[in-house]
Formats: structure tokens, sequence, C-alpha cells
């Protein structure tokens, strides 16, 4: 047994309870794989991360990330949190606007911009692609789309190292009120090989955000993602595709989580270079040790 920093987390939230909780365990040396998925399924936090000494040049630190029940090669949202929680710890520092993580995806860098409460961590996510464009009619998505009226865009399977299908639905409130069909998007996930549905929807005029989005997962345990930094990064790439990205010069703000009892705000980003951003605040709700 041995006593390590531990925290809980809510990402992408500048207030206990809105964001995407995160558990991260701090001082890993010594952990081996079925411990971290032990403390992970303890936790039952959508993930556990677990930070190490880095073993690959440029990179501050490593991170392994875990759902209650398997290892996750990358995520969004643990990306953010761990890194503001290896910046308070002084784990690593931030050397031209960027701190670099390493994990199963390679070395990524996240962008840090202010400090504090003020401070926002971004991920460059993976490259995404559009592996098919669908029909709303098809008998693979006619069901799990029904409930959702249509918008602009076809929808369309993407792949950012997860895949997931994305569908614009006709504006905000429609995409609210919408009650998923729980069945049909896990069949969805299980045919296509896909996390599910991430729908989203322009946001109505007078918001202090351009979107609003429902990640609904069916591969596996069937629920709304209260926050995903990665469903959002493939939707951003989707948008991109077709010269639809919301905001200004790039840049657009996403509402999600309200549906299942949270307020989050994810800030994404297009570079110039067509790379995707995926970040916004972290606010700390537990600070401690974990004796295992």
């Amino acid at each position: 047994m041995s006593l390590r920093r531990y925290l809980q987390l809510d990402v992408f939230a500048d207030r206990p309870g809105a964001g995407n909780p995160l558990a991260v365990v701090l001082d890993c040396d010594g952990l081996g794989d079925a411990a971290m998925q032990a403390i992970a399924r303890w936790n039952n936090r959508p993930e556990t991360t677990f930070v190490f000494p880095p073993t690959r040049p440029g990179a501050g630190y490593r991170v392994r990330m875990f759902s209650p029940a398997q290892e996750v090669p990358f995520a969004g949202h643990p990306s953010v949190g761990t890194a503001h929680a290896v910046l308070d710890a002084g784990m690593a520092g931030v050397v031209d606007g960027h701190v670099w993580q390493e994990g199963l995806a390679g070395v990524l860098p996240l962008a840090v911009t202010g400090d504090g409460a003020d401070r926002a961590i971004a991920v460059r996510a993976p490259s995404a692609r559009v592996v098919a464009v669908g029909e709303r009619g098809a008998p693979t998505l006619a069901a799990p789309l029904r409930p959702f009226a249509p918008g602009r865009l076809p929808p369309a399977l993407m792949d950012g190292g997860r895949r997931w299908w994305v569908a614009e639905v006709a504006d905000e409130d429609a995409l609210r009120r919408a009650e998923p069909d729980w069945e049909a998007i896990a069949h969805l996930a299980e045919g296509t090989g896909s996390m599910g549905l991430c729908a989203f929807a322009r946001a109505d005029p007078g918001q202090d955000y351009d979107l609003v989005v429902r990640a609904l997962v069916g591969a596996g345990k069937r629920f709304e993602d209260a926050a995903s930094g990665a469903a959002n990064a493939t939707l951003a790439a989707w948008l991109q595709h077709n010269r639809a990205v919301p905001g200004r010069d790039g840049a657009y703000t996403v509402s999600q989580g309200r549906e299942v009892g949270f307020d989050a705000r994810l800030q994404l980003r297009i570079d110039a270079d067509g790379e995707v951003w995926s970040g916004g605040k972290v606010c700390p709700v537990v600070r401690g040790h974990i004796d295992w």
C-alpha cells in the first residue's frame, strides 16, 4: 500500500458540478495494470488517469487513462484535466504556451492560456477523417435518428481514434427535447464499430455558446456524456470538412450536458494548419491522497 496524491476535478467547467468528472492519481510508480483498473473501477468516474514520469523526448509527463471497464487510448476531458493537475502539482511546466503529454496516442501538445481560476487548457486532438456519409432513411440510421428533427448537413461516420456518428438537428430546442432511442443507438454503435451518436444543433440567438451537443454513447454501457472533448473534436473535423464551422476565426463554444444535469462549456478551435484543439476550464473539487 502506498500513499499517492489524488484529485477529483470537474473538466470543461468553471464551478463544481457543471462539467465532466475526472479522477487523477499522481505518483504512480509501482502501479501495475491490474491495480490501475481496480482503482478506476472503484472510483466509478467516466475516466481515472494515472501520471508517470515521461519516457519519450519532449514529453513533460506520461499518462494512462482507464474507464471503469478498460484502458482508453485517448480522450479529451481526461487529457485536459490531467494537464491541469500536473501543472498545479509542479510536475511539468509550460514551454512556449504548451505542455506535452505522452500517452498511447503519442506525444500530444496541450495549449495553456491564463492562470489560476482563469486557466484554460486545450488538447490537439488526433486527426479525424470521414469514413462514410449516410442517409437518414438508411436502415442503420433511420431508428437512431428518428427522435431528432433533421438539420442541414447529412449524418456522417467520423474516425478520430474513436468512431462517432455525427448528425445535425434542426435547432437547439429540437435537440434538447429529443428522447434518445437507446436500443437503436446501441445497435448503431455495435453495427458500425462506433461509440454511438453525436447530435448537434446551432445555438439559439443570444446564448453564450455557438453550438449545442449531445454525445450518446451506445457502445458498452449506454449513457449520455456530460462533456466529451474527443466527440466534439471529431465533430469539429466534420464541420471543417463542410466549411460549416460556427463562431469566429475557427473558434467556437459548445454547451453540453444540460440534459443530464450538468452545464459544461467546451472551447473548440481550428488552427491555421487545420488542426482541431478541444479544451476549456478545469475546476478542482477534491484534493487529498489515495492509499493503494
